[in-house]
């Protein structure tokens, strides 16, 4: 059995992320009011979303305990919003006595996506596939990757075939720049069961990139943090996704300081789903309607296609504001049929390997005629 790789997100995690979640959320605390007093002039994001939410209540508690200033919080509207998140972002303005302003982007969703692409299946996966469209790199150096005995001198020798095409060449190849073969994490195409073979049996016939949520969220988030000191965001590594993997300017993922010398603040990142379970509970925590009247288990850019769930969600959105899950399938539609078309040949590709498995696998106690008696 080959040797697993684990990343940075695991082998450093620190000893809060593994306590029960009454001792983990004093701890997470602790940490926000050393940082808060150490760096006071800090923005918060808010999505209005179930982290944000926990996220809020966190923060204005330990405002309170410790007599902290207030910070800045921001909403960022994409253009494509339910009204039950709006709504609800007024209503966590009003129950803490806060001020949550809301920022549009310069580029809506609906410009970005016509210009750039739309998303497919994750972040990673539309980045790797945007610079696969665009450097047209053929997928079959992969087959040769795989079939060459030095897959160092092969990793070489594609680099000096493709130049300035090594992340693509990795994420095809499902390795690293070392030529080690890293089949099982998140920055390759097969981290989506059979991807690489999808993509080359049936091409998309659209363009895919998740340079939307750069342009809707990203850049005007960057721009409006810029007079800050500090940054603090609701990412969960529960999320999986970008926001499971290890990033150049840390390793702990909770807090660091950036390249421009700002600090950022991920109080929640270790925070499990069973953690987020016990502090609504505990502390009475009520979501948008999104969640508690839709039936919605996550939010974000309505209908985004990164979600598995995205058309389910839509259908459930569907019976309460009709006109946005409208808008969401004249956005996203073709990467929508994409995706169900790719769960399709997944289905299939599971059947094959099951099916030929059994035949390979005689039943236990049946006697196989062609083997060679001892």
């Amino acid at each position: 059995m080959g040797e697993t790789y684990y990343s940075r997100v695991y082998t450093d995690r620190p000893p809060y992320a593994d306590f029960d979640a009454p001792r983990k959320f004093t701890a997470i605390q602790s940490i926000i009011a050393k940082r808060l007093k150490e760096h006071p002039k800090a923005i918060c994001s808010y999505s209005g979303g179930a982290d944000s939410d926990i996220l809020i209540d966190l923060i204005e508690q330990t405002r309170r305990i410790f007599s902290l200033p207030e910070i800045k919080y921001v909403f960022f509207n994409t253009g494509l919003e339910m009204k039950a998140t709006k709504d609800h972002v007024a209503e966590v303005a009003e129950k803490y006595g806060i001020g949550i302003e809301t920022v549009r982007p310069k580029v809506n969703i609906v410009q970005a996506t016509r210009k750039y692409g739309i998303p497919f299946v994750s972040k990673i996966m539309s980045g790797g596939l945007d610079e696969w469209q665009k450097k047209g790199i053929p997928m079959s150096i992969a087959d040769e990757y795989a079939e060459a005995e030095d897959k160092a001198a092969k990793r070489t020798e594609l680099r000096e075939r493709y130049p300035k095409c090594e992340s693509l060449i990795n994420f095809i190849c499902c390795c690293n720049a070392k030529g080690e073969p890293r089949p099982n994490i998140q920055l390759v195409i097969n981290s989506s069961r059979y991807m690489r073979d999808f993509v080359t049996e049936y091409p998309p016939d659209f363009k895919i990139s998740a340079r939307c949520c750069d342009y809707c969220k990203k850049q005007i988030a960057h721009s409006v943090q810029k007079d800050y000191d500090m940054v603090i965001t609701g990412e969960r590594r529960d999320e999986g996704g970008m926001r499971s993997v290890p990033r150049k300017d840390n390793t702990s993922m909770c807090f660091t300081e950036t390249a421009d010398g700002k600090y950022r603040l991920r109080p929640l990142y270790y925070v499990s789903d069973s953690d987020k379970a016990w502090y609504k509970e505990n502390y009475g925590i009520r979501y948008s309607d999104a969640y508690e009247v839709y039936g919605l288990k996550r939010t974000g850019c309505c209908g985004c296609p990164i979600s598995y769930r995205a058309v389910d969600d839509l259908e459930l959105i569907g019976k309460y504001e009709p006109n946005v899950v409208k808008a969401a399938w004249n956005i996203f539609g073709p990467s929508y049929e994409y995706r169900k078309k790719y769960n399709e040949y997944k289905a299939a590709r599971d059947a094959e390997e099951k099916a030929k498995k059994e035949i390979d696998e005689p039943i236990p106690g049946q006697i196989d005629l062609f083997k060679e008696s001892a």
